[in-house]
């Protein structure tokens, strides 16, 4: 009775789509999109009675054939259907013999005759890859890029005698980044929008409610398959228009000129964002300007005077280089392979073979694309690798770069010997002439040693708060970027040299990049000061100088990191040994705010490396341009690739991946309670990776009037308005004792007059912006809310009326505990003062402890028993008694309740990077 109790449970749970109406579907086309198309249908509870797809290739399958054959499905591989305009009479018995309903064509290269589309009951529907009637035709996720469109898209629509003319049932459109090749729109949208598509299409179908829109002629283009021959580059263009003509060809059919005689193709184009670097001239036929030959790449001029980068050549050979090596391309000599490169390079012959087993033995001039081979193929081949060679990580490029097996066993032997290392880090800045000096920022993603652009090109703007201006455009990293860096720091984890380094070495490296940053500690204030709206001087002090404390402190204590020896019963007359020894967890994740860019990632960044630990960090979407110049020195310093990763980008996509990411084992963050929940919680359902959270606060300071008042005053303004209030640990509410009250609301106020607020790097300015637009508008309204219950607004509450997002200091007093003002954290220079009776410790102990957070706290008086009461039934992490904001780097820091768990500094903030392990022996 249980069982069947149960079957009946689970019938009812996970048998939903079974009570939709359902059709019978015939498939007609081929490739993956295809079998994804095929096996979501049926997933969805659509009886697939016949799939027709292509022909074998050179003895393999297609995939749709693969996927329909192994669940058992009748395949039909029809070279064509129709001779001479007239459907075969096999054929259409065929494909009448399964009865289908609808016929779906996800992707399908064939002529199908018009008997076939209209013979089912529902008729038939076409996936195309633009937004019809646009780029009507073979090619037109090209022609979407070609002609610069800045929206792409899908249309499903109802087959008719014409070419992409039908009907349309639905459509979907996505943004067109700057730097989209053919491949990453696919893969972004294109792909995985339109297998929700078709799918969605077939249940409206079924449901009858799919409707049949006619498409209108206006607007409409068609434009045919792109071949070779076509695809040569006009020069007397924009540099955009130039760019589009060379993304849109690639990787088929090509975008290709003439130089030096030689047909060029080019791909991996991108616009160039920045100064032009320098490099050695190369003459392009039919170019006004000759092409440069830098560091990053082959740089191109267009007609307006702007300018793109391409990344790799390809020659008539087939042969593929990176396109800052055309100088050096015939420069590489044969290596001559050792004893274990020998059995690599077998084992690889074995995964050709596999692959291309149309090719009866694989030999040195065996070209990997001229045997058959596809681009999925390439990510087989890639993975294969990956799995059977020890985790050698290849790229897909490797593959386009060495075609050839010889080429490609060498290329895989200099990888192997680490000889393919870049001997120089290409950096791409973005410069400005600021603060008496030019500041260099590097802007694009940082992942296993290499800047590089987000995997979509996508990017986006980083504003300076002092008058809202662009800095400039930030690389805006996906998912796919996100999975990158992760596995470049698995890598240097498990296999790289990070792992096999010993301790001392390691705080040597820390050494030398805490003297690195002090060494650019200018430059790096004033990044700071541009990006976060920090005071400079302050940032000078505080944000860099307590950054480089922060790595030197650390980096002594990596030699001396060490379990113990621990004396155990003795089960047996033998004897025993117990000992424990500290570990490095493996990959770490760090998310980090916006307040203190650079000191918040060196609090949780170097007790990561000090343990051991790689690390994929990402700085706060407002603020990462100090992480990236952090990135930048740490090569300078020494550190192994893929030690450090830095992905600037959203928390809603980047962090969000960090937190649900299987391969990382632990991730720090500092930001606020509610998203902090929701990150403990991915972290827990994923992996169970280990997490210590830094989360919001609403710091109580209590001023006794037995305090030094004029020093009570000066550090209550400090406790609320250093760094413009953006300090986590900032006091969120002051209790005043009743007899100074009035007095120190007037001193207060009266301090504040003197602040000078104005742009962060003039030395003489008290008072910065705050850090972003929203962030201010916040504040405003928290005043707002303030007023509105009654408290009494004494001076400020107000946006500064000039340009850039400056706020008053303001102060509050009257505040009451139900006010919103008492139990939220504003995060600003907003002091919340309430009274306190006379002599009541115990009353405002109480009060003070009424809030959810307890991340730090203050007292303020003369008498030290009164002192060390106060500091013990205070429920915070940290206690300051006559002073306040005096972090060090080897002091524990952390919250309770709900500003979080966990430590960053002092030696506790290690055991959160680091794992026992104990270790019993009988000898």
């Amino acid at each position: 009775m249980l069982w069947r109790g149960s079957q009946a449970l689970r019938r009812f749970s996970t048998g939903q789509a079974y009570f939709k109406n359902k059709l019978k579907l015939a498939l007609i086309g081929q490739s993956l999109f295809g079998q994804e198309v095929y096996s979501h249908l049926c997933k969805e509870g659509h009886r697939v009675v016949g799939v027709f797809t292509v022909p074998d290739k050179e003895g393999k399958a297609d995939p749709l054939a693969l996927a329909a054959e192994k669940d058992g499905t009748p395949v039909f591989k029809f070279p064509r259907w129709r001779v001479k305009g007239k459907t075969i009479k096999e054929v259409a018995e065929a494909y009448k013999s399964v009865g289908a309903e609808l016929n779906v064509l996800p992707f399908c290269t064939q002529f199908i005759p018009m008997d076939i589309i209209d013979s089912p009951k529902h008729g038939s529907i076409i996936y195309h890859p633009s937004i019809l009637p646009r780029h009507r035709g073979a090619s037109a996720i090209n022609w979407t890029l070609i002609m610069g469109d800045k929206k792409a898209g899908l249309s499903v629509f109802w087959a008719d005698d014409g070419l992409d003319t039908g009907p349309i049932l639905l459509q979907r459109s996505c943004d067109v980044e700057p730097n989209d090749t053919v491949d990453a729109l696919y893969n972004r949208f294109l792909f995985p929008e339109g297998i929700k598509a078709m799918v969605e299409a077939v249940q409206l179908i079924a449901d009858g409610k799919a409707p049949r829109i006619p498409q209108p002629e206006e607007g409409a283009t068609y434009e045919g398959i792109q071949k070779k021959e076509n695809a040569e580059i006009s020069w007397d263009q924009s540099a955009e228009v130039l760019h589009n003509w060379i993304r849109g060809h690639d990787k088929v059919p090509g975008a290709w000129t003439e130089i030096n005689g030689q047909m060029v193709t080019f791909y991996g184009s991108s616009l160039l964002k920045s100064s032009v670097p320098p490099g050695e001239p190369l003459e392009i036929k039919g170019a006004k300007k000759p092409g440069l030959v830098t560091k990053n790449g082959l740089v191109l001029f267009g007609n307006d005077g702007k300018a793109l980068m391409v990344r790799n050549l390809q020659f008539e050979d087939g042969r593929m280089i990176p396109a800052s090596q055309y100088f050096s391309a015939g420069e590489t000599s044969v290596v001559e392979l050792t004893a274990e490169e020998v059995k690599v390079a077998g084992t690889i012959k074995v995964i050709w073979a596999g692959i291309l087993s149309n090719v009866p033995v694989i030999e040195d001039s065996t070209d990997f694309f001229k045997s058959g081979a596809s681009s999925m193929d390439v990510v087989r081949l890639v993975e294969e690798i990956r799995q059977r060679c020890g985790g050698l990580q290849l790229q897909n490029e490797d593959v386009y770069m060495a075609t050839k097996f010889e080429d490609f066993i060498q290329k895989v032997v200099r990888k192997l010997r680490g000889e393919d290392q870049e001997v120089e880090l290409v950096v791409d800045y973005v410069s400005k002439e600021v603060n008496e000096m030019t500041v260099k920022m590097p802007y694009q993603c940082f992942i296993n040693g290499q800047f590089t652009d987000a995997n979509d090109g996508k990017t986006y703007d980083t504003i300076n708060p002092t008058d809202g201006s662009t800095i400039c455009k930030v690389s805006y990293a996906s998912l796919v970027d996100v999975d990158k860096a992760v596995a470049a720091a698995k890598d240097a984890f498990e296999k790289g040299e990070w792992g096999r380094m010993n301790a001392r070495e390691r705080g040597r490296l820390m050494y030398r990049l805490a003297d690195l940053l002090e060494e650019n500690q200018e430059e790096l204030a004033t990044i700071e000061a541009l990006d976060s709206g920090a005071v400079y001087t302050l940032a000078l002090k505080t944000h860099i100088g307590m950054s480089v404390q922060t790595f030197r402190y650390f980096a002594g204590w990596c030699d001396k990191i060490q379990g113990s020896t621990i004396p155990i019963n003795q089960a047996r007359p033998n004897r025993n040994l117990t000992f424990t020894k500290k570990e490095p967890l493996g990959v770490c994740a760090i998310i980090i705010p916006w307040n203190y860019p650079l000191m918040m990632l060196a609090w949780k960044s170097a007790a990561c490396l000090a343990a051991g630990n790689t690390l994929v960090l990402k700085p706060a979407q407002v603020t990462p341009l100090t992480a990236l110049k952090f990135a930048e020195l740490s090569s300078k310093a020494g550190f192994p690739k893929g030690v450090i990763n830095i992905i600037p980008g959203s928390g809603g996509v980047a962090g969000q991946r960090l937190s649900e990411h299987p391969h990382i084992r632990k991730l720090g963050f500092t930001g606020s309670t509610a998203i902090g929940k929701q990150i403990m919680k991915s972290c827990a359902v994923s992996n169970l990776k280990k997490v210590s959270l830094e989360l919001g606060g609403k710091s109580p300071l209590i001023i006794f009037n037995d305090c030094e008042l004029d020093k009570a005053v000066r550090m209550g303004m400090g406790a609320v308005f250093f760094n413009k209030g953006e300090n986590c640990i900032a006091a969120g509410r002051l209790f005043v004792e009743e007899s100074i009250h009035d007095e120190f609301v007037t001193k207060v106020v009266e301090e504040i007059k003197k602040m000078k607020i104005g742009d962060p790097l003039d030395r003489s300015t008290d008072h910065g912006p705050q850090n972003h637009q929203a962030h201010l508008e916040k504040l405003l309204q928290y005043c707002e809310a303030g007023v509105k219950e009654g408290a009494t607004l004494v001076y400020g509450g107000r946006q500064v009326c000039r340009p850039g997002f400056f706020m008053e200091p303001t102060v509050f007093t009257d505040v009451e505990d139900h006010m919103y003002l008492a139990k939220e954290e504003s995060f600003g220079p907003i002091m919340v003062i309430s009274k306190f009776q006379n002599g009541d410790v115990d009353g405002v102990l109480q009060r003070a402890n009424n809030t959810e957070y307890g991340l730090a706290s203050g007292v303020f008086t003369r008498d030290i028993n009164k002192a060390m009461y106060v500091s013990e039934k205070l429920e915070a992490g940290t206690v300051f008694v006559n002073t306040y904001n005096k972090t060090d780097v080897a002091a524990p820091f952390g919250g309770v309740k709900q500003s979080g768990f966990g430590k960053d500094l002092g030696e506790e903030a290690l055991n959160e990077y680091l794992k026992t392990k104990t270790v019993t022996l009988e000898y």
